[in-house]
């Protein structure tokens, strides 16, 4: 007897349901999903909640998308449609590109804090269409600037993990931020104290830049690693 074959659970392989209503397309559920995420972060993105949102039963938001595991797959994508991929024609131009690409997605991400308890979990996200623009933007980018075909790939995963690793950190740092409801400033001054007299018994992990802006700060930790990850692609280049 013939075994039926399941089909794999993502929005990005399952066919859209027949006409959508015309009040309510995919396209205005995505959106408001992000706007929710980005208002009350990933706990409070519910159907019952969206659906609240969009004055909407949460059964007219099924007719669009089968469950919040997909929803978690449009909303990733969507937010990837905000990410720059410059083009370049000569491959001297290929490291500010690359730059300018990774602080691109980096500031995605902290637009976004909801994705640092995201991207470890979306199942499928590589198939949606802004995903795809992405990694095929970025091949061709590593392709101009002289990368060999054998290690675009491993090149690209190298620069995306540091920008995505340090974004994710980034992200969960703005969203306690968030929930304290002051400064960052201010966060940084009442956990001083703390801080130090953690590690007054252990000399080598004391800091003395607590007096340095907290976002230039930030700024700087980031572009020290991008620019080193950079330099160790250079030599690389055809």
């Amino acid at each position: 007897m013939a075994v039926e074959k399941q089909q794999v659970g993502s929005v990005w392989t399952r066919p859209r349901k027949g006409r959508e209503q015309p009040t309510l397309t995919r396209e205005h559920i995505v959106a408001e999903a992000v706007a929710l995420l980005d208002a009350e972060g990933m706990e409070a993105l519910t159907m019952r909640q969206l659906g609240a949102r969009l004055n909407a039963g949460a059964t007219s938001l099924y007719r669009h998308v089968a469950n919040r595991d997909e929803l978690i797959e449009l909303v990733v994508d969507e937010v990837y449609g905000e990410v720059r991929v410059p083009v370049i024609a000569d491959p001297a131009a290929w490291r500010v590109a690359a730059e300018d690409c990774a602080e691109s997605l980096r500031a995605m991400i902290l637009r976004h804090p909801w994705m640092a308890s995201t991207l470890g979990q979306v199942g499928l996200s590589y198939l949606g269409p802004n995903v795809m623009r992405f990694t095929e933007g970025l091949v061709g980018l590593f392709e101009a600037g002289g990368f060999p075909a054998d290690e675009t790939s491993d090149a690209i995963s190298l620069v995306t993990s540091y920008v995505v690793g340090m974004g994710i950190s980034e992200a969960a740092w703005l969203a306690l931020l968030a929930r304290s409801g002051q400064t960052e400033h201010e966060l940084v001054a009442q956990l001083r104290p703390v801080a130090e007299e953690a590690a007054k018994d252990y000399p080598k992990s004391q800091h003395g830049d607590w007096d340095a802006d907290p976002a230039e700060r930030r700024d700087r930790k980031f572009r020290y690693g991008l620019h080193r990850v950079l330099d160790g692609l250079e030599p690389r280049r055809g």
